[in-house]
């Protein structure tokens, strides 16, 4: 099943060109990975980072920009997990625009961590049988 999310781009995330600025496609990325904890295991990020001590850091990027984002267009992001490891997570972001056009992708890996340590640790079977649901849920462009 793909997590989807919805943003408008605001002003402020673009520059002189009219365009989003590509670190804040990047910034979005973020706000909508810790947005999506809820649909995937029923608690929010800040319950994972600060009660469960659970972090998940971005080691490893690659991203394509498709199509030019605007301010006012509307983001209809899709996400899902390409693999899921001992300790490692494949995100695949896809966003489009209001007409449904494919402007940026990108696939992520994380890690689990421990806050306190920092070091990996094996995602916990709860969070697990939740991403489990999104694994490979829609074909890649």
């Amino acid at each position: 099943m793909v997590l989807r999310q919805e943003r408008t781009v605001e002003f402020a995330m673009v520059d002189m060109a009219n365009i989003a600025y590509y670190p804040r496609i990047f910034d979005l990325a973020h706000r909508f990975f810790e947005s999506v904890w809820e649909d995937i295991c029923g608690q929010s990020y800040p319950h994972i980072i600060n009660t469960r001590r659970l972090g998940f850091p971005v080691v490893s990027v690659d991203a394509s920009f498709h199509h030019p984002l605007r301010f006012g267009d509307r983001i209809d992001a899709h996400i899902t997990f390409t693999n899921i490891g001992k300790t490692s997570l494949g995100w695949r972001y896809r966003f489009f625009n209001q007409d449904g056009v494919l402007v940026w992708q990108s696939m992520q890996t994380t890690v689990c961590i421990d806050m306190d340590s920092m070091e990996p640790k094996p995602i916990p079977a709860d969070l697990r049988e939740g991403m489990e649901k999104h694994l490979e849920a829609e074909v890649s462009s």
